[in-house]
């Protein structure tokens, strides 16, 4: 049984920096791509950022670059999210995903939800003043 845990969530102001955690359970988590999604009412679950199995590549959201940091500690089966300079419009419960298919290519990022195996139940993020 594979569980994810999000941690780091609360409410900031504008401007201000959070740095969420997603602690697993799996085995080998190298070989697992590690995903950040984001929801808001009523909106499709989106990608944030992501960090491929094996090779470490990593994808950003275009409204995230420069500002947002994943990172994955493959010695403490941890993925985290540094978010900087964060603003009302990236209020959103924040998901955390994994996926071990890579097609044979440790570079291969998924980016849509239905691609990711494994969830974690999602921790809120509010920024406002």
């Amino acid at each position: 049984q594979v569980r994810l845990v999000e941690s780091g969530g609360g409410l900031v102001q504008p401007g201000g920096s959070l740095k969420l955690s997603c602690a697993t359970s799996v085995r080998t988590f190298s070989g697992y791509t590690m995903g950040w999604f984001r929801q808001t009412p009523g909106k499709e679950r989106e990608i944030v950022a992501a960090v491929a199995r094996i090779s470490g590549s990593t994808y950003y959201a275009d409204s995230n670059k420069g500002r947002f940091t994943i990172s994955r500690d493959n010695a403490g089966n941890t993925v985290y999210l540094q978010m900087n300079s964060l603003q009302p419009e990236d209020t959103a419960v924040y998901y955390c995903a994994a996926v071990k298919e890579g097609y044979g290519d440790i570079y291969y990022i998924p980016l849509q939800p239905v691609e990711y195996d494994y969830w974690g139940q999602g921790t809120q993020v509010t920024v406002s003043s």
